[in-house]
This record gives C-alpha cells, sequence and structure tokens, in this order.
C-alpha cells in the first residue's frame, strides 16, 4: 500500500505539470548534437537531441524548461531528478505520436480558442502581451503563437490519449473487494474526520419590472449588434457570466455539452449568424449569437443579465427561511422533509437536502478539504442542530438565503470497507487505471522508434525505453 501510495503521488506530481511542458519538433534530420551531462546543475552547455521518439525529439534544454515551468507554478523540484523529468518527457512523446498513429483528431480551431483564453489569461496575470512574449523569450508575437500553438496541441493530444487508454477502465465490487483484502492491516489508509451536511435554500423572488428592465436591455443590445455593434465588446462590457466574459461569451457546444436544456434548445434553433431574443433559465436572461455551424457542433456567444433583487424581495425571503427554521425546531417537519418540500434548490431537493462532494462524487467531505465558505458555516454547528437564516451571493451577484445542518460527524479512522467503500473503490481504480498505462507503455514502447543519446542511457528508468 506504502508503495501503490507513493506510485500515485508521483504520477499525480508529474501530471500537474504535464500540461505546460515544452512542445517538441518534429525530426528533420537524424543529426545528433552532443547533449549537456545528466547532472542537476543549471551551467549553460551545448544544447542537443537527447531522445527520440517516433517523430518526436527532446531536447537537453526541455529538460531544464521543465524546471522552469514546474518553479513558476510554485511547485518544488528539488525531489525531481533529470532522469525521472526525461521519463515523463519521453511519456508525452509516446502518447502524442501514438495519439497520431490513432487518428485521434484534434482540430486546429479547438486548439485556437483554448490558446486565446490562455493567452488572455497570461495578459491579465503579467499586464500585457509583450510581456509574456518576452517571459518565454520569443521575438514576436507571432513566433510565440506558433510556439504556443505547438505546445498546447501535443499536449492536446496526450491528454486525448491517455483518456483513450483509462476512459475503459472500471472495476467490479469483487475487485474492490479483492483489493482491498489484498491491504496489510498495518497499511491500510487514515481517513480524516468527515461530515454529512444538508441544506435549504430560499431564493428570493424577482418583480416582473425588473425582470423586464434586462429583457429590454438585451433587445437594446441585439438591435444595437444588427446595426454593427460588436457582440464580443457587449459581452466583455455587461454580460453576468464569470465563465465566458472576458471572451466575449464564447462557448463551444454539441448536443451533449452539459448546458440547461433551454440554452440548447434556443441555441440549436437558430441559424448561423442569427441572434436570438431575449429568453431566461435558472442563471437569468440570455441572448445568444451563432457564430459557427460546424454539423453537430456550433460556436456561439451569449449575454447574460440577472435581475436584481429588491430589499423587498430580500426580506420576504428572510422571513419564509426563518419560518422554516421555525417549524424545524418546533418538531413539525424533519430538516430533510422541509427540503423536499419547500426548498427552492433542485439540485438537493430531491435527496434532503443533502450536499454532494464534487470531488469525490459522494455526501462525505473531510474537514482538511473542505472549501473554507463551507467550513465556517458548519464547523460551529453541532449535530443535528441548524443555523441561522444564512444570506449568501455567487460569483454573478445572485443571492439566496438558507439553512444548513450537519446530519452525520465521521471520526478520523482507519478504512472501513462498508464505511469507505466509495473511497476504496476510487484506489483500486487508480491502481487499475495505473497497470493498465503501464502495460499500454510495455507494449507500444516495443513498437515504437525510441532513441536516448549519450550519458542519459545510464538513466534507470520506470519503462524499458532502452529496450534491454
Amino acid at each position: 500500500m506504502k508503495f501503490l501510495k507513493n506510485k500515485i503521488a508521483l504520477t499525480i506530481c508529474l501530471l500537474v505539470f504535464s500540461g505546460v511542458m515544452t512542445a517538441q519538433e518534429v525530426i528533420k534530420d537524424s543529426t545528433v548534437v552532443p547533449a549537456k551531462r545528466v547532472q542537476s546543475n543549471m551551467r549553460q552547455k551545448v544544447d542537443g537531441v537527447i531522445a527520440t521518439v517516433g517523430d518526436f525529439i527532446i531536447l537537453d534544454s526541455d529538460i531544464d524548461k521543465a524546471y522552469l515551468e514546474i518553479s513558476s507554478q510554485g511547485n518544488s523540484v528539488k525531489d525531481i531528478t533529470r532522469c525521472q523529468m526525461l521519463g515523463k518527457l519521453l511519456e508525452d512523446k509516446l502518447y502524442a505520436h501514438q495519439a497520431i498513429q490513432d487518428s485521434i483528431v484534434v482540430t486546429d480551431d479547438e486548439i485556437k480558442k483554448t490558446m486565446d483564453d490562455r493567452i488572455n489569461y497570461m495578459v491579465e496575470q503579467i499586464g500585457s502581451l509583450d510581456k509574456v512574449v518576452k517571459y518565454y523569450k520569443k521575438n514576436s508575437e507571432e513566433e510565440f503563437r506558433t510556439y504556443f500553438f505547438d505546445i498546447l496541441k501535443e499536449n492536446r493530444l496526450t491528454e486525448e490519449m491517455q483518456k483513450k487508454i483509462v476512459d475503459a477502465v472500471e472495476v467490479t465490487p469483487e475487485e474492490v473487494r479483492t483489493f482491498f483484502k489484498k491491504i496489510p492491516a498495518s497499511e491500510l489508509p487514515l481517513f480524516g474526520s468527515e461530515m454529512e451536511v444538508a441544506q435549504i435554500v430560499v431564493t428570493p423572488k424577482v418583480s416582473a419590472e425588473e425582470k423586464q428592465k434586462v429583457i429590454d436591455k438585451l433587445k437594446e443590445f441585439k438591435k444595437e449588434i444588427q446595426e454593427g455593434a460588436s457582440f464580443f465588446s457587449k459581452a466583455v462590457l455587461y454580460s453576468q457570466d464569470p465563465g465566458s466574459r472576458s471572451n466575449g461569451g464564447f462557448y463551444k457546444m454539441t448536443r451533449k455539452t452539459p448546458f440547461v436544456k433551454e440554452f440548447k434548445d434556443i441555441a440549436f434553433a437558430l441559424a448561423e449568424g442569427e441572434i436570438s431574443e431575449p429568453f431566461e433559465t435558472d442563471f437569468g436572461f440570455h441572448i445568444i449569437y451563432v457564430e459557427k455551424i460546424r454539423g453537430q457542433e456550433i460556436d456561439l456567444r451569449h449575454i447574460l443579465l440577472i435581475p436584481k433583487v429588491t430589499e423587498e424581495s430580500l426580506r420576504e425571503a428572510k422571513e419564509r427561511i426563518t419560518l422554516i427554521k421555525k417549524r424545524i425546531e418546533d418538531k413539525e417537519i424533519t430538516f430533510a422533509d422541509a427540503a423536499r418540500t419547500l426548498s427552492d434548490e433542485k439540485e438537493t431537493r430531491a435527496n434532503g437536502g443533502t450536499l454532494i462532494n464534487p470531488k469525490t462524487q459522494d455526501t462525505r467531505f473531510e474537514l482538511t478539504k473542505m472549501d473554507p465558505s463551507l467550513y465556517g458555516q458548519v464547523s460551529g454547528l453541532k449535530e443535528g442542530e441548524v443555523s441561522n437564516p444564512l444570506l449568501e451571493e455567487d460569483q454573478k451577484g445572485a443571492k439566496k438565503y438558507k439553512l444548513i445542518t450537519v446530519t452525520n460527524r465521521i471520526d478520523e479512522h482507519t478504512a472501513n470497507y462498508t464505511q469507505d467503500y466509495i473511497k476504496i473503490k476510487n484506489i483500486a481504480l487508480k491502481e487499475k487505471q495505473i497497470k493498465e498505462i503501464g502495460r499500454w507503455s510495455e507494449e507500444k514502447i516495443k513498437e515504437t522508434y525510441v532513441k536516448i543519446n549519450g550519458e542519459y542511457r545510464n538513466c534507470v528508468f520506470t519503462n524499458n525505453w532502452l529496450k534491454k
């Protein structure tokens, strides 16, 4: 179990920085420039090709760049050797090479969209595009974009190949049981203190007058855009959707994309170049502009406006949730029944208000990993105690009142098969996925042209890159 934990930890550590690895050029000739020494000192030496995987090469400087990228993310590199780093780069190249062999499609439009989002984010963090170009030591924006495009495309190929390998991996209940039984008692994992939490939500009602205000505003936007104004600019300036506002309200969508039904129905009913009338979803009011239709995939932009909640509506919502709390404390109704019949939150209503942990998809929240805002709301509650009405505002500015309660507390304990089945299943699945990746890598390394040059041939790799 200790070995498994260490292996998973190393895998996760390396995956953290795999998304920022440098893309390599496709090999143009077989000339090999002398490589730097394997030692971890960073003195300037002659750069050269240190490894070849299929149609991809790895330069010695790529290892240095990988160290710099990890450090720039605030992560420590002291325990990662150059040989380990090369091993990870070799894996990435193998994934990308095999993705091409398997005809995995990554479109240029998809990469350009990702690239624009990443560049916009970097500009926000650093201050200007010129500074971003200089940070990456490129001579022009064009050179940087070409370089960055290649990075992102290779990373995307790697991700899709990894996903293809592990997507079909599943574990049966019997496999989970067998996995658990094989763990020595002295090596059983220790799970921290946890709790199960439920809530009741009351959303202030929006007046018809406030709804009409945003409808009129969206109609005004539509008219101005049809007369020549920029949809992109309107979205950046006015949209209240934080997920798309910075890139002009842009989304790429298919019928399987997890958007609300009303949004998808309107989007797929529009012709290319058409702008919708204002329409309502649970998030507020929208207009959609369809930029491009490619079969079952569309590129669109939208603007979201959320009607304001009046002070009177807030007061009424607080009175209503206060009354619900009183009825629960007076034993007229249970918290779970109140959630099922009186809560405005669809996602938790059917489960009696029970919250699902988004990280684990079960009902337990480990205290040390709990979202700080949720922890602050429940940490002082006894089991079964109902909080006072809490006013909460989300990222979009929407306000709601809620009651929250702790339905169960689980003390720190050694793993128990019945009590911790979901966690044990996840660990068993990770182990099986690692084994499947190992099996796949072993098979593909045998089939793929791999060459390691110079003193890096003295490295001890997890995979048989040297084909000994």
